[in-house]
């Protein structure tokens, strides 16, 4: 099927979903929308949430006719999923359930830990999804709000970005989980300082690789994979094109052309 497969996000961090999405689905052709004129969503309310989620996957479904919708946002994810799923009838792939699942493979008596923005945290969506499957289990989630900035930034490793990594994940320090879901697209950039403070025994759960697995599956299943060819990218903000090709790089790892704006 040769219909491109929806991505969005209030921003850039939906960039390192796309990035785990292309590597394991070359051949795929993406719409990758980034919502920059209201960013961020963190902060939002559940309503406005899911209105601006509602608007963006109208954008993509009635323009641009996707196949699949991946909501590259673990605060839409969280608030506007369910809604999202009973409005349309394409696939809509979320960051929770993917990373949820891999969690459960994972986790043992040392638990389960999940940061992510105030209000993703605030939803216990994750937490939720988690009990449902293993009504035991110890969860942990942690607020870090900071993150996003430092990563837009590009500060990734200095000692700022290392000094707030410490401060927020100081509760793990004495109790550390068995495995942490990176629970906002911004932080697989911030990687290496999250592991350097937690340490190798916690595995780091990125949202964009579970992510890509169950698109894999789910055009599998569905026969709506593209035959072949090479794929592609089409970029498209609500605002700035230029911030975002600038401050895109550091999470998609490549140079971004062709980002058109749009108006929803």
């Amino acid at each position: 099927m040769e219909n491109p497969v929806g991505v969005f996000d209030s921003g850039v961090g939906g960039l390192t979903v796309l990035r785990e999405l292309v590597a394991a689905l070359p051949s795929e052709r993406f719409v990758y929308l980034g919502d920059t004129a209201r960013v961020p969503y963190g902060g939002k309310s559940a309503e406005t949430v899911t209105r601006y989620s509602i608007e963006i996957a109208n954008h993509l479904i009635r323009r641009h006719d996707v196949k699949l919708l991946v909501v590259a946002c673990n605060t839409a994810s969280s608030l506007a999923l369910p809604t999202l799923r009973k409005i349309y009838k394409i696939p809509v792939v979320g960051m929770v359930d993917p990373c949820v699942r891999r969690a459960a493979a994972l986790a043992g008596k040392g638990g389960i830990g999940i940061i992510g923005t105030t209000g993703t945290v605030r939803s216990g969506a994750y937490e939720e999804a988690i009990r449902a499957g293993i009504p035991a289990a110890r969860v942990r989630a942690i607020a870090c709000p900071l993150l996003v900035s430092l990563a837009e930034e590009g500060w990734t490793g200095n000692a700022i970005t290392r000094a707030v990594v410490a401060e927020y994940l100081s509760p793990f320090r004495a109790d550390p989980p068995d495995v942490l879901i990176l629970g906002c697209t911004h932080y697989p950039v911030l990687k290496g300082a999250i592991r350097d403070f937690l340490g190798e025994g916690t595995v780091l759960i990125d949202s964009g690789e579970e992510a890509a697995r169950v698109v894999d599956i789910l055009l599998s299943e569905t026969g709506a994979r593209r035959s072949g060819g090479p794929g592609g990218v089409e970029f498209l903000v609500t605002d700035d094109p230029e911030r975002f090709a600038r401050i895109g790089r550091e999470f998609f790892g490549d140079f971004l052309e062709g980002i058109h704006r749009v108006a929803l």
